[in-house]
């Protein structure tokens, strides 16, 4: 099943994600669903937020790009209920953009290691170090269990240069190949 992509401004995307436990209802169809919205989407990453579910969990597959990043072509995972514990190195500014806030991309500097705690579909325990492209993927995609975008890691100055461009996108004033929910609208 292909979920709707949340859009920027709805209030689900801001909230703080709950965890699970290993009992959660469908759980692997779930699962299954986000990367078959994620790949439909065109995406590298997709957190439950993003179709509207308040839950700790999200997917990646970095294959899409791994022609211009091999270290990404076997690089799938799903991450349950993850907490990033340790972030460090240099800060490394590169372009991101997200499904939840289309066709819009900005520099975003981030820590270029991380180590992270997690659950896998098969509910057993991770704590890795990842850096470079696969710590970024994994950042963005875990700030979205903490209700934080992209856009609020900009500089002041893009922020207010974006504010028009954001708006216009929380009204549907965009174009996506894929079934989107506007805020405002409900969460099936």
């Amino acid at each position: 099943m292909t979920y709707p992509i949340v859009i920027y401004g709805h209030q689900i995307l801001r909230k703080v994600a709950e965890e699970i436990d290993k009992d959660y209802p469908n759980l692997n169809q779930f699962i299954e669903d986000l990367f078959e919205t994620m790949y439909h989407s065109e995406g590298l990453g997709l957190a439950a937020p993003q179709v509207g579910k308040s839950i700790r969990i999200f997917v990646i597959d970095g294959k899409p790009v791994a022609e211009d990043e091999p270290s990404l072509a076997d690089f799938k995972k799903t991450f349950i209920n993850a907490h990033i514990t340790e972030k460090c190195g240099d800060f490394q500014l590169m372009n991101e953009g997200c499904l939840s806030i289309p066709n819009l991309r900005e520099e975003v500097n981030r820590e270029s290691h991380i180590r992270i705690k997690y659950y896998d579909e098969n509910w057993e325990f991770h704590d890795e170090v990842y850096d470079g492209y696969k710590a970024r993927i994994i950042q963005h995609e875990y700030d979205h269990l903490d209700g934080i975008l992209f856009v609020d890691k900009v500089s002041p100055l893009r922020k207010r240069l974006l504010k028009s461009k954001l708006a216009a996108i929380s009204k549907g004033k965009f174009d996506a190949e894929y079934k989107t929910i506007l805020p405002g609208q409900k969460i099936k």
